[in-house]
């Protein structure tokens, strides 16, 4: 049994399948069945049962997955204490960060950053919320960026700064020379809408509730994978939608979509920093204090 092996396994309980946590491992999907063929027969037992489609743990499998996890932690704080008796801060930093905060916070953060630590070399990687929380949580990313908490997750998250949401519509909309609108009042009007696993589509989804609309009853005209190609949307005169007020600012400006003057709005919502349960790596911690600092 040897940590390649631990790694492997769980990576497959998490990704849920060999193919998935092959992607995520980066090796290829044979690799991954010897892997965990090793590990069984180091242990002298099936550790999960392979179905059609699914893997799911057998009972040594559930009584090994939380060691395997506290192991594979305690190696790398390891070596994260290792690599701080250099006193250095140098090597990878992989961030995935959501859609808003990936295109619009974080580039213009990098140069501060870099500046600071010119030994660190960074990677930005651009998920939706949930997508964030499944590269930290598999060890994919080490530090991550996201506008909501995704409940449940096995990671630390910390609020370190804010994003305002704009409610926007058609320049040619009668909303857009409306005074006050009532949220209540647009529960007929055709809504455009990022995709599932957003977190700006979570605070929105959370936003509307709050004023009584029910967002699984909404006309929902389209969903889209990101804040510019809602705003080109409602730039074509498809509907109304909840974006950041970051990712509308210059179609604004343009005149290109109109922002609705609505009750409540804009809406201010947290950006979060997102850590693993275990020691972050010290260029993550680093990035981590840097934006504390930044934000203040």
């Amino acid at each position: 049994m040897n940590v390649v092996q631990l790694r492997t396994f769980v990576t497959v309980v998490e990704r849920g399948s060999f193919s998935d946590a092959a992607k995520a491992l980066e090796i290829s999907q044979p690799a991954v069945t010897m892997q965990i063929q090793s590990l069984e027969s180091a242990l002298g037992t099936t550790l999960l049962d392979r179905r059609y489609r699914r893997v799911d743990l057998t009972e040594a499998g559930r009584t090994l997955l939380p060691h395997a996890r506290a192991i594979l932690e305690q190696l790398d704080g390891a070596r994260n204490e290792i690599a701080s008796l250099s006193g250095n801060v140098s090597g990878r930093l992989v961030i995935s960060a959501s859609t808003t905060p990936g295109d619009y916070v974080v580039p213009r953060l990098l140069g501060g950053f870099t500046a600071e630590y010119p030994e660190v070399s960074v990677c930005i990687e651009v998920h939706d919320t949930s997508e964030v929380v499944d590269a930290i949580e598999a060890g994919r990313a080490h530090l991550g960026i996201s506008g909501a908490v995704m409940k449940g997750a096995r990671v630390k998250s910390e609020q370190f700064g804010t994003d305002d949401l704009a409610l926007i519509c058609p320049p040619t909309s009668p909303l857009a020379a409306r005074a006050k609108v009532a949220l209540s009042s647009l529960s007929e009007e055709p809504w455009v809408q990022r995709e599932q696993g957003s977190g700006t589509r979570q605070v929105a989804e959370s936003v509307l509730a709050g004023s009584g609309i029910d967002p699984q009853e909404l006309r929902v005209v389209v969903e889209l994978g990101s804040g510019e190609a809602v705003v080109s949307a409602v730039e074509g005169g498809l509907g109304v939608a909840i974006v950041s007020r970051r990712v509308a600012e210059k179609a604004i400006a343009l005149g290109a979509v109109a922002q609705v003057d609505a009750v409540g709005f804009p809406v201010e919502r947290p950006l979060y920093v997102v850590l693993p349960k275990g020691t972050p790596t010290r260029a993550a911690e680093a990035f981590r204090a840097y934006l504390m600092r930044e934000s203040r």
